[in-house]
């Protein structure tokens, strides 16, 4: 399959019951779009939380996240759709390294681990997964996920005190929208969220644009 080439799923308008749209497919247009942009207002705040927690340059790094996802897609010849964002599982050994040797050393620690995984893909590539199926099993990579999520915790609770209607109308718009809503909107039912948090945030005044003035 072509870097940007697809075939329409079904008639390209909906999904029947336990089909899934394959790599190589998509939907109408407009339907693929809205899936997009959900996918890139999810990952942003993602994208630019990990760099705020850490103290790097968040423009930085979204430079290098595209960079690296371009490459990533030019490499599985867009057979795997996925965004490379930031990666909250190194927030725990970035804040130690920095408590211990400062910035340079933490930036130093993440070029070091992206030559390891770059190796780790290309073993991969020449004798398979089995050995990481082996070596990792779910219950070891599902236990450093919820360690992950509940390290966030603090976070998101951080975010909450500062507005905490604007944070509950937020995490209510979307759970009804996905509850309530059939077909498509359903699926974009975390864009949906944005939208009624970001309004409803603007009419409290609680929108600035004085950081990227």
């Amino acid at each position: 399959m072509s870097l940007l080439s697809w075939n329409l799923h079904g008639n390209g308008k909906s999904i029947k019951d336990g089909e899934v749209v394959k790599p190589d497919e998509r939907l109408a247009w407009p339907l693929t779009i809205g899936v997009g942009v959900q996918h890139i207002a999810a990952m942003f705040g993602a994208t630019f939380l990990v760099p705020i927690i850490t103290g790097f340059p968040p423009s930085t790094t979204l430079f290098f996240s595209g960079i690296g996802t371009l490459i990533f897609l030019a490499l599985t010849k867009n057979m795997v759709p996925s965004y490379l964002g930031s990666s909250f599982a190194f927030l725990a050994p970035i804040a130690a390294a920095q408590a211990s040797g400062g910035m340079a050393v933490a930036l130093g620690g993440v070029l070091v681990t992206g030559v390891i995984l770059a190796l780790v893909g290309l073993l991969i590539n020449a004798i398979g997964i089995g050995w990481v199926n082996w070596l990792l099993p779910p219950i070891v990579t599902g236990s450093i996920v919820m360690i992950i999520g509940l390290n966030l915790a603090g976070a998101a609770n951080n975010n909450f005190k500062a507005a905490p209607v604007t944070a509950i109308i937020t995490l209510a718009a979307v759970a009804i929208i996905g509850a309530v809503s059939k077909g498509f909107l359903g699926r974009i039912s975390i864009f949906g969220g944005i939208i009624v948090g970001y309004a409803f945030a603007a009419t409290q005044g609680d929108i600035n644009f004085d950081g990227v003035k």
